[in-house]
């Protein structure tokens, strides 16, 4: 007998370029896309699972995806795990799904991917919401954050990773307040992070984008903690200066998860703006 799925399993979206990209897609009315970030075991399900059921009863269509590389979306061995390749990958699943115009919602490295996505297709992106995305600093400045200094301690000891050690790196690294990251949103990174290989971490390749802010012209929304420790805090002037048609909301005692650690904040938030933004 099999074991149950970790998380809920949805529909396949088959993509012009021969790939499979697994999401959720429920409720009715316009279209909110949401791109969760990166790491092992990383899906779209674990990132937004207290957020997209209040947009759904609001009157939204919500589709997540798992990015390529990740949860049940194909991972292809010989691919470059590069911005372009992601953004391509979503493009073809929204026409894959019948979608026109969106609105997405990307945190992380899908907060880059966002980005990139408003940059290559500004026809189908109708407005952003970002907390804390990637693509706004040189890989240097990365590195130097102590959220990316314990995830490379951990996946980069060679060493089997427990329940715990696993536990501790996303309370270290994501939130501030540690029982946002309950046993079941572990089990679920936990279980996921063995069905990926690692071509995706170890290819994965994000320019910097603040030169290019200035072309994004639809309305974005940024919600940014004020506790990062995965992401330089210069990117909120980036994002505050370079986006024409932004506006950004700074979260005290809020980490890396705005939408995990202070979802009833960031559900009502984005509704907001999809209401009157």
């Amino acid at each position: 007998m099999s074991s149950p799925k970790p998380v809920p399993e949805g529909r396949y979206l088959s993509l012009a370029n021969g790939h499979r990209i697994h999401a959720l897609d429920e409720g009715q009315g316009p279209v909110v896309v949401f791109l969760h970030g990166s790491g092992n075991g990383a899906c779209g399900y674990s990132n937004f699972k207290g957020n997209y059921p209040d947009l759904v009863q609001a009157g939204y269509r919500v589709l997540i995806p798992d990015l390529i590389g990740f949860g049940y979306s194909d991972k292809p061995t010989d691919a470059l795990y590069t911005l372009d390749f992601f953004v391509e990958c979503v493009q073809q699943a929204l026409e894959a799904a019948g979608v026109e115009r969106c609105t997405v919602v990307g945190n992380s490295l899908g907060g880059a991917v966002a980005l990139g996505l408003a940059l290559a297709r500004p026809q189908t992106v109708e407005r952003l919401v970002l907390m804390a995305p990637g693509g706004l600093n040189d890989l240097p400045d990365y590195l130097a954050m102590p959220g990316m200094a314990a995830m490379f301690a951990l996946y980069g000891s060679g060493k089997p990773i427990t329940h715990e050690a696993m536990k501790q790196f996303f309370i270290d690294a994501f939130v501030v307040d540690p029982s946002c990251v309950t046993d079941q949103l572990v089990h679920e990174r936990s279980e996921l992070m063995k069905l990926q290989n690692p071509q995706v971490m170890k290819t994965l390749k994000v320019p910097n984008l603040t030169e290019r802010l200035g072309e994004i012209t639809c309305p974005a929304l940024t919600l940014w903690g004020l506790n990062e420790r995965m992401m330089p805090d210069s990117g909120i002037l980036r994002l505050a200066k370079g986006l024409k048609n932004g506006r950004m909301v700074l979260v005290p005692n809020c980490g890396h998860w705005v939408m995990i650690e202070h979802r009833a904040l960031f559900n009502r938030t984005v509704l907001d703006f999809l209401r009157n933004g």
